[in-house]
Parts: structure tokens; sequence; C-alpha cells
């Protein structure tokens, strides 16, 4: 299948940062919350810093430059421009593999994994280890175009990217994911099960059999914090769903809106237990690349596309069964956490399960290493 490949390079207008520096300057701020702490949301205090360091001190060059490492493309598929990062490894047996993001995420939060996949043998590993790495951006986020027309939910996404590996030259690859990247990986599992080798969860979307009332202490413990984020901190969720184009307009023209919205959640979601979550450069690495491509609104229409559906696997009320191999990381800080025997109720041939001591919702900043591990461990015997 051919698709329309051409060379990009990331480069943001010097104008476009000097912009952003201006209207940092030029913010106006809320008085502090009168309840301490972080009942009502980022406090001011942080957030002020916050801002203080992104107009004085963070380069969003070095940002680029990491991704300038790595060849990058734009790719024509189902109609649509994709971003993609493709690094191919110098190992000739190397397995393909697509890496999806999600939301706060984007490429950038993926891009450190590049290297120890592709030459394992410079990163602790054995040239059986290796990857070819595919990172496409999703549709509406970062350097990707813009879906024009509502459709490009998680399945539409999913069949772009089997269209992507075909055209890329790959008959046989393997998907891994976090965020929305699981529920993509999965949805890719069922589209193109033939050329699928196994999929990688960060972690599997799956919830109890509602008909079946025991639950383990652990899960009691799982179901607690599904309960209690639902409660206190869904409501960016919502505001995704039901009004995108609402919030998008605040998001895409103010960058303390924006830095503020996403960055309560890259803070709040990554372990908080030493070395203590994420840095301030990988906060606002993520925030800027939203920023300066203006794709607030546009990312957050995924959630009115798809987020029911995916409610729907985490609450165990529907199934869509997956049949390919599945490996699985969870870790401590992460909410969900599905149990095993919940996630064999939607991916009956789980081959690789492995709960971590440390990271949250975004591994792939927080403990890498981890990480890099069980892609390798889990897509070992399926090369």
């Amino acid at each position: 299948m051919g698709i329309d490949v051409a060379p990009y390079r990331v480069h943001v207008p010097e104008s476009d940062l000097a912009d952003l520096r201006a209207r940092l300057a030029r913010a106006r701020w809320p008085e502090a919350s009168p309840v301490p702490g972080w009942t009502q949301g980022i406090p001011l205090e942080v957030l002020r810093d916050l801002c203080r360091y992104w107009a004085d001190g963070y380069d969003w060059r070095v940002a680029e430059a990491r991704l300038n490492a790595v060849p990058q493309y734009l790719v024509g598929v189902r109609g649509i421009r994709v971003h993609v990062l493709h690094a191919r490894s110098p190992h000739p047996d190397a397995l393909p593999l697509v890496l999806t993001h999600g939301w706060p995420g984007s490429v950038l939060e993926l891009v450190g994994l590049v290297a120890p996949l592709t030459d394992p043998v410079r990163h602790g590993g054995s040239a059986g280890d290796a990857f070819d790495v595919v990172i496409p951006s999703l549709p509406g986020y970062g350097f990707s175009a813009r879906p024009t027309a509502p459709g490009w939910g998680i399945e539409r996404i999913a069949t772009a990217w089997a269209e992507l590996m075909a055209g890329l030259g790959y008959s046989r690859y393997g998907a891994a994911g976090s965020d929305w990247g699981t529920s993509i990986s999965s949805c890719l599992a069922t589209v193109d099960p033939g050329r699928v080798a196994g999929i990688h969860l960060v972690p599997p979307l799956a919830g109890p059999d509602p008909a079946d009332p025991h639950h383990t202490d652990a899960e009691r413990a799982a179901l607690a914090r599904l309960r209690d984020r639902a409660r206190t901190s869904s409501a960016y969720s919502e505001m995704h769903r039901t009004a995108p184009q609402t919030v998008g307009y605040a998001l895409v023209d103010s960058p303390t809106g924006l830095c503020a919205w996403m960055a309560e959640k890259l803070m709040a979601w990554s372990d908080p237990a030493p070395p203590g979550g994420l840095s301030r450069d990988q906060i606002l690495d993520q925030v800027s690349l939203y920023w300066l491509t203006g794709t607030a609104a546009s990312a957050a229409r995924l959630y009115a596309e798809s987020i029911d559906r995916v409610s729907a696997w985490i609450g165990g009320t529907r199934l869509d069964p997956v049949s390919v191999p599945v490996g699985a990381s969870v870790f401590p800080a992460e909410v969900p956490r599905p149990s095993r025997r919940w996630a064999a109720r939607r991916y009956p041939d789980i081959r690789y399960w492995a709960e971590h001591g440390r990271g949250g919702h975004f591994p792939a900043l927080e403990a890498p290493d981890l990480l890099v591990d069980d892609l390798r461990n889990f897509f070992r015997p399926l090369r």
C-alpha cells in the first residue's frame, strides 16, 4: 500500500517564542484559592513559579533538538497528514514497533525511548531486542494535521496506523502505548490481527465483571481510587467530552491557562515518591508543544469521539475482546490499576504482566528503564 511521505524537521519561528514570553509577562492572575493545597486545583504559587521558569529559564530549542535527532516525516494517510518519527535499527532483524502517546502527552514523551529500543547493544540489551520504532503524533496533536470533520476516534486512528505501517513496508509489527495509546493499540490489534505480533499496554483498560461482586483487597483499593478520581479530578475529561470547542478558546489563547490545565495533570498523575515526579522541563516540553502548535482544542476533541467507549472498558461494562498476545505494565501511581483477572476478561492471551514499585502515568519519562525492559521482555518470544 503506497503512502505519501515527505521528510520533516521541526523549527518553531523565534517570533512564536517571543510572543509566548510576551503573553506570559502580561498574564492576569486570579487570587490564591481560599482552600490550601490542591483541593481546588493547581495552587497559584506553583503555577506562577512554573510560568516564570517557562518565560525565563526553559529552552524550547533543547526539546526541538531531541525531536530533530530522529528522522521525521509528514505522512499522508486516510486523507490526513500525520507527523511521524521513524527510526530504523542498525540491526537487520529488528521488530517494527509503533508507539502511541496520549493526552497530555506527545511524541516528546516517547522520543527518549528511541535510542534504547533501536540500538539495545549500546543501552544494556542485546541485538536480538532491537526494534524499528515508529512514533506518530495523533491527528489533532502536535505537528499532525487537525481533522476538519468528525469521525476521527480511536478506531479510525487505529486503521490509519495499520495503513501507515503497511506503507512503511512492515508486514508484521508490534504496538504499544499508554493513555490513548492503550486504546488505539487495542483497536489496532482488532483491525489488523494478522500483522500485529502483539500489543503492550500501560496499563490494559479493563474492569471487573459486573456480575461478580467479589473482589480482592487490591481490586477493592483500585475501585476506590477510580471512584475518588471520578469525584475529585475528572472535570477536564467531561469538558473535553462535552465542550472541547468552548474550553479550546481559552487554552489556545492563554499560555498560563494551558499550563494550568495540563500541568495539573502532568504533576498529579506522576509518582510523587522520590525522585519526585516530572521535572519542570519535562512538564514544559509537553505544554510548549501544545502551545506552539495551537492544538489544545483539536486534541481535546478525541474525548468527544471516544471517551465513552474507553470509560465502558475501564468500568468493565464493555469487553470488545482482543485476541492477539498482550503484555502489560502497571505502575503504582497509575489510575486505573486493573488486576490481571480483570484484564483477562478482555485480553484472553496475556503473555507478560509486570507490576512495578515506582512510576506513574508517564513511565516513558518517569521510569524509562522499566518500560524498556518490559517491552524487550514481552516482545522477545514473539519475534
